[in-house]
């Protein structure tokens, strides 16, 4: 027996803070009846429905997708531009990226239909390492390196400490090529802090996240998260939540 809030979080539908909401404004029916108490323990028999929707009990599946540049990090856009959707329609699962990557972004991406999975790796305090492949128009420097090593204000909110490592300068073309190493994902974080010191982003590319890289994958192709790999993230993102 599973809380309700926890078994609509783990299928995908919202997360749980949301599947509370919907609960508490009589949103949710179990086996046709109106639930509006938080906390009910529900089985794998019980038929949940929200909205009208029923809750399917799928397979939870794990994949990461080499996302390309010009993809939008939805499985819908309004604007008809491509989007995590297009790559994803011979998989029977409802799936959905785990957090997102800028439009011209490319790299590592996580999509699952497991919720709760989703939630964790996206926490704040799980704090999973990114590493990222950057190139920045202008040189920069090692004061400038450090000052964003050490963290910077990005709408009052000071940046966690990160890795730079300077890989190449061009001077000709006047670009700096970098390795970043984050523990933390805010939005459009390394365009902004780069844009606070007067610095814009030629390319970003994210090579990994925990110890899950791209190997040898190529742009708009994905392949099935093996059950350790997914036990280790899970794993690696409690313990660091645990500690924060």
């Amino acid at each position: 027996m599973e809380r309700l809030q926890k078994v609509i979080a783990q299928s995908g539908y919202t997360s749980r803070r949301k599947a509370e909401e919907l609960i508490v404004q009589g949103r949710v029916t179990v086996n046709g009846e109106v639930c509006k108490v938080l906390g009910t323990k529900v089985s794998s028999k019980d038929m949940i429905t929200i909205d009208g929707y029923t809750l399917n009990k799928e397979e939870k599946v794990y994949y990461i997708f080499y996302k390309p540049a010009g993809v939008v990090t939805t499985m819908h856009d309004e604007f008809d531009r491509r989007c995590i959707a297009d790559y994803f329609k011979d998989v029977p699962q409802r799936v959905f990226p785990v957090g997102r990557l800028d439009y011209d972004t490319t790299g590592v991406l996580l999509v699952t239909n497991d919720g709760e999975f989703a939630n964790l790796m996206m926490h704040p305090s799980s704090h999973l390492p990114k590493i990222y492949e950057v190139s920045i128009d202008g040189i920069l420097n090692h004061q400038e390196k450090r000052m964003l090593e050490q963290g910077i204000y990005l709408e009052g909110v000071k940046t966690l400490p990160c890795e730079i490592k300077i890989v190449g300068v061009d001077e000709k073309h006047g670009t700096t090529m970098l390795m970043i190493r984050l523990i933390e994902g805010k939005n459009r974080q390394i365009k902004k802090m780069f844009e606070s010191i007067g610095f814009n982003i030629k390319r970003l590319h994210r090579l990994s996240i925990g110890d899950i890289k791209l190997g040898g994958m190529t742009p708009g192709s994905y392949r099935r998260m093996k059950i350790k790999e997914v036990r280790v993230m899970r794993a690696q993102a409690l313990e660091k939540k645990k500690g924060a």
